[in-house]
């Protein structure tokens, strides 16, 4: 006798095939199939809850298979497959053929959620199966794909007297799922609250827009982490199929929006990560010996903000260039190379320097600010006699970027410290005026690269620039003159033309013109230098 249950494994997991032999022989249970500690700790869990819930454990030799043994299983939620395979070959319950299960078992013979549960039945309904019984707190998730056959249950008993219910009728019982949906009430500010910092609103409207990266640096108290994190409220929401492979994720990982460890339905916003500076390679890419999402995977089709960016490891910062590209994360194992998705965007937010004020106002009028700004740097060090950093430190701490990494970071914005004239103007734009040119931006994307498998300006390849991104003459011979003066990658020169496409998007224009290409090139100019600080005015 067997059971269909799910072993999360990278993006996709594994269907395993529960199978229980009884013979004679001297009471015991032995497990096989690379089972790892919870696995096999399940024998006990299964023989309290059996005497439990009022089911008499078998007092002969049992032999439980998981298929493909070749794959390592962990976790909990094999304890009701497991438990129901051994009823059925006892004879307690019914065959469950073309059913998954899903559940972990408490001594009681309760049933706790478990992760993965939306991916279970992704891969259950790809592989034919028809039915799913899961625990009551995953019957909202497996309801996105599957619903009219889902069956909730709570214990031991209610999965049996299910199984019961469906060789009696065909079909299991049915029951009152909660709505599978997710609203974000909390609340995530307004882009209206934040006085000043014009230039930077602006990036950031064109990164939600275009899914561009993004770097913000300037001294602690402007503003970038209090506008970074205003973000959402100006992002488009996700399409269904987009909402349901985001939410896949999150459910591997043991996630909801809502708050809570497990549970929950469609997340149809998109997913905004911070993780610590102090997180390790491991929790931003993924790993472990199950490999579970990190947080690039999180985040995808998201944002994951770095917050005090140079505070992170270098080797963590550099290891991003590459899902950068790729939109993907490949983790080998021994078992073989798992792939997550990491479509996701970056936003950095930085300090100029280590003590964070390099280009911070003294109180009194700053040469700097007045025509054009020094270019030599201890010139410009001493416009800030607050900085405690000699020179060596502040290009020490600000090489952790490295080259290839900024180099695929399309927007750049120079966040000085308002001015108290600027935090006493009236009213300014509010998220929902933002949000309403964004999505329009964002739906003419969606029309254009219609089956075409992109999403975002920014994810234009750089084979299809040129359809993509026509350009009127004056606008060629500004990214001409750019390029020279600026002395432009190619990477960068694709990078100026996608955020060229996204600016003349906002403006509703097939062709892009050289306004939007002098604006995007002076998103790009900065950030190569923390004393770029000094380059701008207090909007």
């Amino acid at each position: 006798m067997h059971v269909m249950a799910y072993a999360p494994w990278g993006a996709e997991g594994v269907i395993i095939r529960v199978e229980a032999d009884i013979r004679r022989g001297i009471p015991g249970v032995d497990i096989t199939g690379l089972a790892e500690g919870a696995v096999r700790e399940a024998r006990e869990r299964v023989r309290a809850a059996f005497r439990n819930s009022g089911y008499t454990f078998p007092p002969d030799r049992i032999l439980i298979n998981l298929a493909p043994a070749g794959v390592k299983k962990e976790g909990a939620s094999l304890d009701l497959p497991i438990a129901l395979s051994v009823m059925s070959a006892a004879g307690l319950a019914p065959s469950a053929e073309n059913l998954m299960v899903l559940g972990e078992l408490e001594l009681s013979g309760k049933l706790r959620p478990v992760r993965g549960v939306l991916a279970a039945t992704a891969a259950g309904l790809k592989a034919g199966i028809k039915d799913f019984i899961v625990p009551e707190e995953n019957a909202a998730e497996a309801a996105i794909l599957a619903a009219g056959h889902v069956c909730p249950v709570s214990t031991l008993a209610e999965a049996v007297h299910a199984l019961i219910v469906r060789e009696e009728t065909g079909a299991l019982p049915a029951k009152n799922i909660p709505s599978a949906g997710i609203s974000r009430n909390f609340y995530i500010g307004d882009f209206a609250e934040v006085r000043g910092q014009g230039r930077y609103k602006r990036a950031l409207e064109i990164a939600a827009a275009g899914g561009h990266n993004l770097l913000a640096f300037g001294p602690p108290g402007a503003g970038k982490t209090m506008l970074a994190r205003r973000l959402p409220s100006i992002m488009a929401p996700l399409e269904t199929g987009e909402a349901v492979e985001v939410t896949r994720l999150h459910s591997l990982a043991g996630e909801t929006l809502g708050g809570q460890a497990f549970g929950g339905g469609l997340i149809t916003r998109p997913p905004f990560r911070s993780p610590h500076h102090s997180a390790s390679a491991e929790g931003i890419l993924g790993g472990g010996k199950s490999v579970r999402p990190g947080e690039i995977s999180l985040a995808h089709f998201g944002v994951l903000f770095l917050d005090e960016a140079p505070e992170f490891r270098s080797n963590v910062l550099q290891s991003l260039r590459e899902p950068l590209e790729d939109r993907v994360i490949t983790i080998s194992r021994a078992e073989g190379p798992v792939r997550l998705p990491a479509d996701f965007q970056l936003l950095l937010a930085a300090n100029p320097c280590p003590c964070g004020r390099l280009g911070k106002p003294t109180g009194e009028e700053d040469p700097a600010r007045e025509g054009n700004p020094p270019r030599d740097h201890q010139q410009s060090a001493v416009l800030s006699p607050g900085c405690f950093c000699a020179p060596q430190e502040i290009y020490r701490y600000w090489r952790k970027f490295g080259g290839a990494l900024l180099d695929r970071v399309e927007l750049r914005a120079a966040v000085p410290a308002p001015s108290i004239r600027l935090m006493e103007q009236g009213r300014e734009e509010s998220s929902a005026d933002i949000a309403r040119r964004v999505f329009t931006a964002v739906a003419i994307q969606r029309d254009r690269f219609k089956k075409t498998g992109l999403r975002r300006n920014a994810r234009i390849p750089a084979g299809k620039i040129e359809t993509l991104c026509p350009l009127t003459e004056g606008a060629q011979k500004a990214l001409r003159q750019a390029s020279e003066k600026l002395g432009l990658s190619g990477r960068a020169y694709h990078g100026i033309l996608r955020t060229g496409r996204t600016i003349a998007d906002l403006e509703g224009k097939d062709i892009i013109e050289a306004v939007h290409i002098l604006e995007a090139v002076q998103h790009r100019r900065l950030g190569e230098d923390p004393y770029d600080i000094f380059s701008v005015d207090v909007d």
